[in-house]
């Protein structure tokens, strides 16, 4: 989700997407934690002693395992490379299509192995996933206190990053009249167009497809259930496309029409561009949905100190601001617009949305999960 915020708004922190971990049997990898011991057991700064403290441990380490990253989702391509060149660390980047679900996978079937993933970026019903399943290690970045509460697991082990509003992207160069609400996606003149990115039952951007539908439809953070009622109308009205958006399907024409988050939808515009392609991205009004992604660190991580880094330099300004300079919204942004430290070219580019927010307990992202997953393939299959 992303921006200023002010209007009614569902932010979902999606039950589905992104992340990684890796490490040793005992929840401990190697390093050193400068002044305070094993980098492993550390849960704030101060137990490394000072910021360049962690830097020195982190660059002993010399490396940084990341999962289910595609360089331009929300501008990590920048973020990567920063990071790298910044602090002389090399980030191997595994899987970058992957789902949450793939990064929990990664995090157990890795488990002890160098190459195992160090840090997390999962939809938060993952991230609570995890914390349930023992695989995360709590840690307080710096900036810790403007995170704010209902965004963090008290004690450290995820926290919200950034986010956006769901979207509709659509080509104007085949579409002769884009749609600019959930419910004109019925419209017969859109058959075989609307498309999701990903399972809703294992993505999180397609999972708030759904409940974007839902609020269109008579839903609310309880109810998920119109959402899937709107895909099956769109299903058996001939107008829902099966195949999952990416932008390889975008730049073909495929996926004429993509419900994504709004940061992924906008960030195709200068490329297709470039191919004499008219991209248009709206925020349905209808269907004002937005959510966050959690970022973790790994219990099992082989890099402790540098997923520490990796985290302090995320939810520093400089790492905020890269995500503002993506199009998304840091969870910081509040602050830094009141200490203004934000990015002010790349803040006045957001697209306008006045949300009051609104944020789906751990109990109703748990029912609405257990919906989605028994109704969605079943329903939409065929």
């Amino acid at each position: 989700m992303r921006r200023s915020t002010s209007t009614t708004v569902a932010l979902f922190t999606a039950a589905l997407t992104l992340a990684a971990c890796g490490g040793s049997d005992d929840g401990g990898g190697g390093g050193g934690g400068g002044a305070g011991g094993d980098a492993a057991e550390a849960t704030s700064l101060s137990d490394f002693g000072s910021m360049d403290d962690l830097i020195e441990a982190a660059q002993e380490e010399g490396e940084l395992n990341v999962i289910a990253l595609p360089p331009d989702w929300a501008n990590y391509g920048e973020i990567i490379s920063t990071f790298e060149e910044k602090y002389d660390i090399t980030v191997n980047s595994a899987s970058p299509d992957g789902s949450s679900q793939d990064e929990l996978n990664a995090v157990e079937s890795q488990r002890g192995q160098d190459r195992a993933p160090d840090v997390l970026d999962l939809g938060t019903a993952f991230a609570r996933q995890a914390q349930a399943q023992d695989l995360l290690a709590p840690y307080q970045v710096q900036t810790w206190d403007e995170i704010p509460e209902g965004q963090k697991d008290p004690e450290g082990h995820w926290y919200n990053d950034y986010g956006g509003y769901i979207s509709i992207g659509c080509n104007a160069t085949i579409v002769t009249e884009c749609p600019q609400t959930m419910q004109d996606l019925l419209d017969p003149q859109y058959r075989g167009q609307v498309a999701l990115n990903g399972n809703p039952t294992q993505a999180a951007a397609a999972f708030g497809g759904v409940w974007a539908a839902a609020l269109a439809n008579g839903g609310d953070l309880d109810d998920i259930g119109p959402g899937i009622d709107f895909f099956v109308q769109l299903k058996d009205a001939g107008n829902f496309n099966p195949v999952e958006s990416t932008p390889a399907t975008i730049e073909s024409g495929e996926t004429p029409i993509v419900l994504d988050w709004d940061y992924l939808n906008a960030a195709y515009d200068e490329g297709l561009a470039e191919v004499g392609t008219e991209w248009e991205v709206v925020v349905p009004s209808d269907g004002l949905f937005g959510g966050f992604y959690s970022q973790a660190i790994s219990a099992y991580a082989p890099h402790p100190a540098a997923a520490r880094l990796w985290q302090e330099f995320l939810y520093s300004d400089e790492g905020q601001n890269l995500w503002l300079a993506g199009g998304a919204r840091p969870v910081r942004l509040p602050a830094m617009e009141e200490a203004g430290t934000a990015d002010a070219e790349a803040l006045a580019a957001l697209p306008p949305v006045e949300a009051e927010v609104e944020f789906p307990t751990e109990e109703q992202e748990s029912a609405a999960k257990e919906v989605v997953t028994a109704r969605w393939n079943e329903e939409m299959s065929g």
